[in-house]
């Protein structure tokens, strides 16, 4: 019995929403980065992107636990001299609370041009709209 391939015709892409309200950013960035990658399909391929789209909104209103919010940093080089600029995660999530979601996300998918386009199907928006309503996203439920 041959292992079937799916070829990218095949592949049928779903948009959903997300609200990130009072949920724990971790457990949503895993359930996020699942639907990206495509592992809840039948048609799952580790060297394929087979994964849907998704929106996440209410992004200013995802939760840390413990005492992350004070004690986690985020790290990032300019590419200039010196140019190290670090920042707590309050001061993330009070200035550009999109970011955290995305690098949260983006740090549990491949390393490579693949996971590079997974991320590319994420949306993140700080308030309670997006702009992709023609898609007729589907609401996710994340536990």
């Amino acid at each position: 019995m041959p292992t079937s391939m799916p070829r990218e015709s095949d592949i049928q892409r779903k948009w959903f929403v997300v609200d990130a309200d009072g949920q724990v950013l971790g457990r949503l960035a895993t359930r996020v980065a699942t639907i990206l990658r495509g592992k809840h399909k039948p048609t799952f391929s580790p060297h394929l992107d087979v994964g849907d789209h998704v929106v996440v909104i209410n992004a200013e209103k995802v939760q840390l636990t413990g005492r992350k919010l004070k004690n986690k940093q985020y790290r990032w080089h300019t590419g200039y001299i010196g140019g190290l600029k670090e920042v707590s995660a309050e001061t993330m999530l009070r200035t550009h609370p999109d970011r955290v979601i995305e690098w949260a996300v983006e740090g549990m998918l491949p390393k490579n041009r693949l996971g590079r386009a997974m991320a590319k199907k994420l949306k993140v928006y700080r308030g309670g709209e997006h702009p992709h309503g023609a898609q007729q996203p589907q609401p996710l439920e994340v536990r």
